[in-house]
């Protein structure tokens, strides 16, 4: 038998993922903060689109709508951009609703783009916190999984264009 505490530890977690770019880490970064409805333009086998419900983009507060597929299943994330720190090219994205909430207590998405010292380029580091709704429910490898894909498919477009 487990008591309340260690249930709880148990049911919050992190898993981060780093992906190396060639296009400029600004560049990226303002894909996200700024530009979320051209994402879908780089990676639409993961991203549908993405719409602001509410606020502006970029701004700490703003609601967003993420359509995107997980899994070969279509999915809806409703956020909120928590933190947002351009001189550390990092936003934070807090899911409020849709379905991760199915399965998670709270949810938090983290982009940081670190330029690489000396040359074009950067790493893309995703960080997923979370809080499972019980121990049955599987940390969000996937959606980690479809995050790296994602940033490798925008580092291409965004290279593409320049």
């Amino acid at each position: 038998m487990t008591s309340e505490g260690d249930v709880e530890a148990f049911s919050k977690g992190e898993i981060e993922a780093d992906v190396e770019i060639k296009a400029p880490a600004t560049k990226f970064y303002h894909m996200f903060a700024v530009r979320p409805q051209d994402l879908s333009k780089a990676s639409l086998e993961n991203l549908q689109g993405c719409c602001v419900q509410e606020g502006e983009m970029g701004k700490v507060g703003t609601l967003l709508t993420w359509n995107y597929v997980q899994d070969g299943k279509p999915m809806v994330a409703n956020e909120r951009i928590e933190a947002v720190e351009p001189k550390k090219n990092m936003i934070k994205f807090r899911v409020l609703e849709g379905d991760l909430m199915k399965e998670f207590k709270s949810f938090l998405c983290t982009i940081q783009v670190t330029p690489k010292q000396g040359g074009p380029g950067g790493v893309v580091k995703w960080r997923l916190e979370y809080e499972r709704i019980d121990e049955n429910v599987a940390p969000p490898e996937s959606l980690l999984q479809v995050c790296v894909k994602t940033a490798k498919e925008i580092d291409e477009m965004l290279l593409s264009n320049e």
